[in-house]
């Protein structure tokens, strides 16, 4: 009866209230509706193991290497912009002259040794051995843009050492 007389006693009545509690439900399932369309993730999964869907990967693999010859000409090019710009660098009076790491992918290539690695696991630690002494966050800060190509240069010489060993395994 209390109830009753408090809801008097603001003005309302008893519908008005139930109006009230519907609207705010419908706003909160509304809130909390999401997308319009449902994705049903088992369907497409299966649709995608089916076989029924391929994706092909030859424009992948033609655009990567494009990019990477490009990366290489570009990585060369640099490297000669550094070899002239080292006179200009800071030696003190009696220092040796200090011998930069080199930045062709011949150089890179043979250093890494991609010729002993066979299986995914060895390309990883070979990935990881050669950043450990050549990363960017590793070397002095004169050297950094240099160890950024060598990073570069080695990756994309590992990727492409992968994905021949992988097409060699496939075979």
């Amino acid at each position: 009866m209390q109830e009753e007389a408090g809801i008097a006693s603001r003005g309302e009545n008893f519908a008005a209230v139930l109006d009230g509690l519907f609207q705010a439900r419908e706003l909160v399932e509304q809130a909390d509706a999401g997308p319009s369309v449902r994705l049903d993730y088992l369907a497409v999964a299966d649709e995608l193991h089916s076989g029924r869907i391929t994706v092909s990967t030859d424009g992948l693999d033609a655009e990567y290497r494009e990019n990477a010859q490009a990366m290489s000409d570009l990585a060369s090019e640099f490297a000669a912009f550094l070899d002239r710009m080292q006179p200009f660098a800071e030696a003190g009076p009696g220092q040796p002259e200090e011998k930069l790491p080199p930045v062709d992918a011949e150089s890179i290539a043979a250093e890494l040794g991609l010729g002993g690695a066979a299986t995914p696991v060895d390309f990883s630690l070979l990935r990881r051995s050669f950043a450990f002494s050549n990363h960017p966050d590793r070397v002095a800060p004169h050297l950094r843009q240099r160890a950024m190509v060598r990073m570069q240069i080695a990756n994309m010489l590992i990727d492409d050492a992968r994905r021949k060993a992988l097409a060699a395994k496939r075979r």
